[in-house]
């Protein structure tokens, strides 16, 4: 067989095995996660869904390093996340992901623009400010550079939080409800904005959402049950959701 005529597949840029969280309650230990295997390839999509209560954030959380799991392997854009201290999370994230949550998350006493450069001045970029700006320009922005978040509508708030989750060039993003708070067409257009900053740098993106049809923009459907992957599925659509 000549191996140079196969289609090239990207690398794994998310690769888990058997990850488990277990957190204590008063009434005992809860299985949050239970012995999760999953695999994203670079560049690709992924549309997460689930009831509440089935682990789609805590995954989410143990892949930005912001919660330790109890058990597996977890690495994330080649670095091993189980063995970093917290300051090397910290660097991590800096370097590899963006974030945009429900809640927007911007400091109240922070410009747009000084919300897009922190994060690029705490990871040491040069020009910070300059960059935030583009970024900002980019969203649609450039005409409310200096207002504080609260003269923003809920819409542009997000827009300031998907500027400074792409700023740094992230090559993991994730998204958690990030219209949740947000009417049908302002969250219509700001997943339009997502996707296309998305396709723009070639980030891996995953996306908790509850909307089937924002699930189906996806390339891969992953459905959470009990804390485990309970349904793979390459194209949404193929899936009969």
């Amino acid at each position: 067989m000549d191996v140079s005529a196969l289609p090239l597949i990207p690398p794994s840029l998310v690769h888990v095995r058997g990850l488990t969280l277990t957190l204590p309650s008063a009434s005992g230990p809860i299985n949050i996660l239970s012995g999760i295997d999953l695999d994203i390839l670079a560049g690709r999509s992924v549309g997460l869904v689930g009831p509440s209560g089935s682990g789609k954030t805590s995954l989410l959380m143990v892949l930005a390093g912001l919660e330790r799991p109890t058990g597996g392997i977890v690495q994330v854009a080649g670095q091993d996340l189980t063995g970093l201290d917290e300051d090397a999370l910290a660097r991590f994230r800096r370097q590899s992901v963006g974030i945009v949550f429900q809640n927007f998350h911007l400091i109240p006493t922070m410009t747009a623009v000084e919300n897009v450069a922190l994060p690029l001045e705490l990871a040491g970029v040069r020009q910070a400010g300059a960059r935030a700006e583009s970024c900002l320009r980019a969203v649609g922005l450039g005409h409310r550079l200096t207002h504080l978040p609260g003269q923003l509508s809920g819409g542009e708030q997000q827009r300031v939080a998907v500027a400074r989750a792409f700023a740094g060039e992230p090559r993991l993003l994730l998204a958690d409800e990030p219209t949740g708070n947000l009417d049908m067409a302002t969250g219509a257009a700001v997943m339009d904005l997502l996707f296309e900053q998305k396709a723009r740098l070639g980030t891996t993106l995953l996306l908790i959402t509850h909307d089937p049809a924002l699930a189906a923009r996806c390339d891969t459907l992953l459905r959470m049950k009990d804390g485990r992957v309970e349904t793979v599925a390459p194209r949404l659509q193929e899936a009969g959701a």
